[in-house]
């Protein structure tokens, strides 16, 4: 028994530390694992209206069978005149406002929630949508960071470091990773260069247009370890399928480390970063199975 539950502590381990559920899966039908304070809601409340969708369906089936079967032809030969009944004109327009308002406040209150942090934002970052890949900015006015992220070619994943197809998938995985540290509010200014390209990370709840001349906001405050991936969703081009977007969660400290040894090297940051990673997971998972 104490075999299996440090086997599943292990498990559990391996998959919070490479963002197992960060990645879209063969057949996927439901949302990635929510990471933020909005996709939770997000989450919340797509379960929230299927409550009236599924009823409404059933319910509309239903009386379009019965009207089928109870008004055919060779029951009613004679057609009925009938136009105006007054409880049924009442119920078919007090009931969709029901729904309609129950399903309007919670709608809004989501809509303000993705604009509007609890606090303010501890950092910023922009983003800046390129034909095909994407340009970060740290927005610190003491030691600014600037790198470009592009899709990690297959030849490249040695010298990255990055041969773990489970953890960087093909055709997801980049360059340079957004680094971010965790539970902290980050406000995100998305704009593009060229033309319209869109900033989607679906375990964020995030997904904003990228349009030349304007600059869109949102944020997020990312709750678990982990590197998470998304890509543009607005057709640009004919690369437009190999523009992802790739954010790693981590540490406050490891962050402060990574931060500072990249406006010297990002390269090397990003691999002592990785480095770093690698040896707190093996610490976690020793002490895991000494337990």
């Amino acid at each position: 028994m104490k075999r299996f539950a440090a086997s599943l502590g292990l498990l559990a381990l391996s998959l919070s530390a490479t963002g197992a559920f960060a990645q879209p899966e063969p057949w996927q039908v439901r949302f990635q694992e929510a990471v933020t304070p909005v996709m939770e809601e997000v989450a919340w409340f797509e379960s929230y209206t299927l409550w009236f969708i599924a009823p409404i369906t059933i319910l509309v089936m239903a009386l379009l069978a019965w009207c089928i079967y109870r008004y055919r032809a060779s029951a009613n030969p004679v057609p009925s005149r009938t136009s105006h009944h007054t409880v049924i004109e009442v119920l078919w327009t007090v009931g969709p406002v029901i729904v309609l308002l129950l399903l309007a406040v919670p709608s809004f209150q989501l809509l303000t929630l993705q604009y509007t942090p609890d606090e303010e934002p501890a950092m910023t970052i922009k983003a800046t949508g390129v034909q095909w890949y994407w340009d970060y900015e740290y927005q610190d006015e003491e030691a600014p960071l600037t790198f470009t992220s592009i899709m990690l070619q297959e030849d490249d994943r040695a010298a990255a470091g990055k041969e773990d197809i489970a953890e960087y998938p093909r055709l997801l995985a980049v360059d340079n990773d957004v680094v971010v540290p965790i539970d902290t509010t980050v406000r995100l200014l998305v704009t593009a260069s060229d033309v319209i390209h869109s900033f989607a990370m679906p375990s964020f709840g995030i997904k904003v247009d990228a349009v030349p001349g304007r600059i869109n906001e949102t944020w997020f405050k990312a709750e678990r370890e982990g590197i998470y991936y998304g890509q543009c969703s607005e057709l640009c081009g004919k690369d437009h399928a190999f523009m992802p977007i790739a954010i790693r969660v981590v540490s406050q400290e490891q962050f402060q480390t990574w931060y500072a040894a990249a406006q010297d090297d990002l390269e090397s940051a990003n691999q002592q970063l990785m480095a770093a990673i690698e040896e707190s997971e093996e610490g976690d998972k020793l002490a895991s199975a000494a337990e």
